[in-house]
């Protein structure tokens, strides 16, 4: 008989995407750790994507909300919580500059109630996850440090890089141990649709037009997910409380060349790409220095973009019924509102 778990972990969001592969991560390689999983179910968050470990007696999935701070006080109680690792948040650049008031209250209010109640119950270490998008846009040239001033140009990256402010304030003001990882851009199984690599493998699979912003040209690193959740969890074991850790893939390409590969990867023609118009605001190019995290933690992305995007790819051809439920109804209107009326070109 296997040990009983010796502590219990509060991840939020974790049926979201990253959140959902970060559960079944800890649940497959750290058997000593519990994980009460809380999500809210909204759009993003599908209990699908943990079909495979909602019966593991080491996990515990609770419908609610971060900004319940009565509910998040009395799971963190009930279950010893020793640390949060927070991933709920609203994510998509576009959503935000559609309704932006909901990115407000979900990522900076949300992740307040969290520190409030982490702190009120002195747990043992609060990671948030952030993102790149907080820095800003860069140059042809240099990459983002951790020392890199927050510029955030988004209503999504403003409501992250605010959270991130909260963090820190509870670090100082009330001695948190709090530590922020801010990654690059994500790609792997469970994704929603709306993010750009399901939505054009989606695309390319049911013959529609591949909707690509601008020129194409934005230039992104591509992390896969399965070795962001090893580093946050690397990070949340060794990690250095106050601290702000880079996780970046080393894989720097254009939003056209990773679509033009998905392509290649489906056997589909290059004519399905339709250029539109670019959206407001849309930083040019993202890159990650994530040196501190392999200096100080011993942490590698072990996972090539080559590799990576073949991985995914296959995922979504296998798993063609959780695509299709997933684009269908609110979904459906939303990209039909986000890409009708823009001029579109091959």
């Amino acid at each position: 008989m296997a040990d009983a778990p010796k502590r219990t972990i509060l991840v939020t969001g974790g049926a979201g995407f990253i959140g959902s592969n970060f559960v079944r991560f800890i649940l497959k390689r750290v058997q000593d750790v519990r994980v009460v999983n809380l999500d809210a179910l909204t759009y993003s968050g599908n209990l699908a994507n943990l079909s495979d470990v909602l019966s593991v007696p080491r996990h515990t999935f609770v419908k609610g909300s971060i900004n319940d701070a009565h509910l998040i006080a009395d799971l963190i109680d009930a279950h010893a919580v020793e640390g949060i690792i927070n991933f709920a948040a609203e994510s998509h650049v576009d959503r935000s500059i559609d309704s932006p008031a909901i990115f407000v209250e979900t990522n900076v209010a949300g992740t307040q109630a969290l520190l409030a109640a982490a702190h009120e119950a002195r747990v043992s270490r609060f990671v948030q996850i952030s993102t790149d998008e907080v820095y800003g846009s860069l140059g042809p040239e240099g990459m983002f440090r951790e020392d890199t001033p927050v510029q955030p140009n988004s209503p999504y990256s403003a409501s992250k890089a605010a959270a991130d402010h909260f963090v820190h304030a509870y670090r100082h003001t009330y001695g948190l141990n709090t530590i922020v990882t801010r990654c690059s851009n994500n790609y792997g199984p469970y994704q929603f649709p709306e993010k750009m690599i399901p939505l054009m493998i989606h695309n390319a699979l049911t013959g529609k037009p591949l909707p690509v912003y601008g020129d194409g040209l934005h230039v992104r690193d591509w992390l896969y997910v399965a070795d962001h959740c090893r580093a946050v969890w690397e990070v949340y074991e060794k990690g250095t409380a106050g601290n702000v850790y880079n996780i970046g893939g080393n894989n720097e390409h254009t939003n056209l060349d990773v679509v033009r590969t998905i392509l290649r990867c489906l056997n589909k023609p290059e004519s399905l790409i339709q250029f539109v118009k670019d959206r407001p605001g849309h930083d040019r190019r993202y890159a990650i220095d994530a040196s501190r995290i392999r200096r100080d933690i011993g942490w590698e992305p072990s996972i090539d973009f080559e590799t990576g995007i073949k991985r995914t790819v296959e995922w979504y051809c296998e798993h063609r019924e959780w695509l299709q439920t997933i684009v269908s109804g609110d979904y459906q209107k939303y990209y039909d509102r986000m890409y009708s009326g823009r001029e579109m070109t091959a």
